[in-house]
């Protein structure tokens, strides 16, 4: 898809960011963004992560062309985007958390419209194409407002592809939607990227972080306190968590000091978390401790440390 329309720049990088900053109020100095540097590769799925008024809407604000940053340099698929602003807005289509859709207007409507808004001419409008792609050619004639949440989120994602567009930013695409569509929508993001988008995706749900992308960014009060491929930042905690199930609910206090000096260790009722380092603790020695408890197991199983837990430790310590 992207192939047809974009040539892939020289450096394989779909967005440039060099000492970004944006302050919203010279007298006060409200600081958005503090110097901020990360490169986004070509064919990607980038994670922005970070809390509520870490800065997020404002970096994809000023990479969509809808904020005038302070200083810095961004260039958006090899265009600097102060010498070349419109032909770097056109290489962007950003997916709204909102759903900024006419209820009076059919997805085909909505589509076609759209392409006339970024002057795609007619002979290369995508309409058909795109409906297909987010399965949404059955329902190209129903009134929009008809649609459930799903096939709206979808129409969202077409809508910012009307004017094929390499980079989609996809803004907390699947707030307020249940698991089920969640997943769905994942798939479709997952076919979207397949076809050569570059995806940036924010959202404050880490699981789809962690599903769905590569490399991640997480920003923290307008600074990056990580940026690298998600394997590295998830190797980075050292750290595994085992779950233990007791078939009683007393665990005495003499119980609670002994597994309490196997790492950090989290209680509730018949259930035991105990996070550690695997280099300094082996299972063996965990279970030995455990069995010299008064504690009887009833199930037990492991797993790595999540991106969550990755990403609240750096918030904490940031």
């Amino acid at each position: 898809m992207r192939e047809k329309y974009w040539e892939i720049p020289y450096n394989k990088l779909a967005l440039q960011i060099e000492k970004l900053n944006k302050i919203y109020n010279d007298e006060t100095k409200n600081i958005a963004l503090d110097d901020i540097s990360l490169n986004v590769p070509v064919g990607s799925i980038f994670g922005l992560l970070g809390p509520n008024g870490a800065g997020k809407s404002t970096l994809i604000n000023i990479i969509s062309g809808a904020v005038i940053k302070t200083s810095g340099r961004v260039v958006v698929w090899g265009l600097d985007i102060d010498t070349y602003r419109k032909q770097s807005k056109l290489a962007v289509g950003v997916v709204p958390q909102e759903l900024n859709i006419d209820a009076f207007f059919t997805p085909k409507e909505t589509l076609n419209l759209h392409s006339g808004m970024f002057n795609v001419p007619k002979g290369k409008w995508r309409t058909d194409e795109l409906l297909e792609l987010m399965d949404l050619t059955d329902k190209s004639e129903t009134y929009s407002r008809k649609l459930s949440g799903g096939m709206r989120r979808r129409l969202l994602v077409a809508k910012a592809m009307v004017h094929s567009p390499p980079i989609v930013i996809l803004d907390e695409p699947t707030a307020g939607v249940d698991v089920e569509l969640r997943q769905k929508l994942w798939n479709y993001f997952k076919k979207l990227n397949e076809l050569g988008v570059t995806i940036i995706l924010t959202t404050h749900y880490l699981e789809e972080a962690e599903f769905l992308c590569d490399h991640i960014a997480i920003i923290n009060k307008g600074r990056i306190i990580a940026n690298e491929t998600k394997k590295s930042l998830l190797s980075k905690s050292n750290q595994k968590v085992i779950f233990i199930t007791l078939n009683n609910n007393k665990i005495t206090e003499k119980d609670k000091n002994s597994i309490k000096n196997i790492g950090h260790v989290k209680i509730r009722k018949n259930k035991i978390e105990i996070y550690f380092n695997p280099k300094y603790t082996t299972m063996n020695k965990i279970i030995e401790i455990i069995y010299k408890t008064d504690l009887k197991i009833l199930d037990l199983s492991t797993k790595n440390v999540s991106l969550e837990e990755v990403f609240i430790n750096l918030i904490k310590d940031n």
